[in-house]
């Protein structure tokens, strides 16, 4: 059993905090995706852990092994690139046994296991072929190959699908996390995508300038944001700000709205989710005034401006004849949620960190 624990990492350069006390552990067997924006520390973390970056302070533990003064070769890891990092000038098969050959692993075994796991990722035939002769996609799939063949214990990933198009990222992110769960492999996955994060996680970490806001699934993190960066950065969000006058009497733009969580009374935030926010002719508990219709084939969004501020609603596309079909900019329309789709949180001073 081979899980990987993460206890107090922290990394400074200079007066520069880079990553900044982060703990986490990865059970045998799940994906863990670090997300969050460019430098947030996400892929500082993960070289840290395959050894290519040295903790200022913390440790890093391998299938309960302190690992945090081996050099990368001596753990139990192996990581993909975000560049793939290929030898142009070697056939498939010499980079996907590079590693092996470092190790002394003999040549007949080194065969076999090359073989195996071109077969994972559906590369059988390719052995011989140069990198150049290959795809992009191909070319990620040998790099899976590389860090496969020595079964590692650790699988870590640095945004190894951001050289793709749309199209095939979305094919071989199905490919990886099929592949990861066959194999029952520890892995810890670094991306700024997070609609990459939430089909392929089991849990999510969202850093934001060095530290942790949040872990947990991605049910949790969408549905329950901890804090408005959460809540901003994981999907889309409508942020209102205004006032929690008693429990579940939040106000904003004069209007109270329905809202779900406990908070100190006071100024805060509500966060609602596009696609919860119902449009009706009237009734509703927010006026708001549409200022743009934009279909995008299977979906179709609604801005508008409102009492609370600008309101993004998302659904899927209406049939014709139905109501939500004939709405223009410039039409008045009411707009409604659920109590419980109405997260509550609170407001933060301008640059802090919780």
């Amino acid at each position: 059993m081979t899980n990987l624990v993460i206890d107090g990492l922290r990394r400074t350069y200079g007066a520069t905090v880079a990553v900044d006390r982060v703990d986490l552990e990865v059970a045998q067997g799940e994906l863990v995706a670090l997300l969050g924006p460019s430098g947030c520390g996400k892929t500082t973390t993960l070289r840290m852990v395959a050894g290519f970056v040295q903790p200022t302070a913390g440790r890093v533990l391998i299938g309960g092994t302190d690992v945090t003064q081996a050099p990368p070769y001596g753990r139990d890891t192996a990581m993909v690139f975000q560049g793939y990092a290929l030898f142009p000038h070697m056939t498939v098969a010499e980079n996907v046994g590079f590693g092996l050959e470092m190790r002394k692993i003999a040549r007949p075994e080194r065969e076999t296991r090359i073989t195996e796991a071109l077969r994972l990722v559906r590369l059988d035939g390719y052995a011989e072929r140069r990198i150049s002769q290959l795809s992009g996609g191909q070319q990620q799939r040998v790099a899976l190959a590389r860090a496969l063949v020595v079964n590692p214990g650790v699988f870590l990933l640095d945004e190894p699908l951001s050289n793709l198009d749309a199209r095939l990222r979305a094919e071989v992110r199905v490919e990886i996390r099929a592949l990861q769960q066959r194999l029952g492999l520890t892995t810890l996955f670094v991306t700024h995508d997070q609609e990459e994060a939430l089909t392929m996680a089991d849990r999510l970490v969202v850093m934001d300038r060095g530290r942790v806001r949040q872990i947990g699934s991605p049910e949790e993190l969408y549905e329950r944001p901890a804090d408005i960066f959460v809540a901003s950065f994981l999907g889309r969000c409508n942020i209102l700000s205004g006032v929690l006058e008693a429990p579940g009497s939040f106000r904003a733009g004069g209007l109270l709205l329905p809202s779900a969580g406990e908070r100190p009374r006071g100024p805060a935030a509500l966060a609602v989710r596009p696609e919860r926010i119902d449009i009706r002719p009237d009734g509703g508990c927010l006026p708001g005034r549409l200022t743009m219709v934009t279909y995008l084939g299977g979906m179709t969004e609604f801005h508008l401006e409102t009492p609370a501020g600008p309101v993004l609603v998302t659904k899927p596309t209406p049939a014709q004849g139905d109501p939500l079909r004939a709405l223009v900019a410039g039409d008045t329309v009411h707009l409604d949620w659920h109590n419980s789709f109405g997260r509550l949180l609170g407001i933060e001073p301008e640059g802090d960190l919780p």
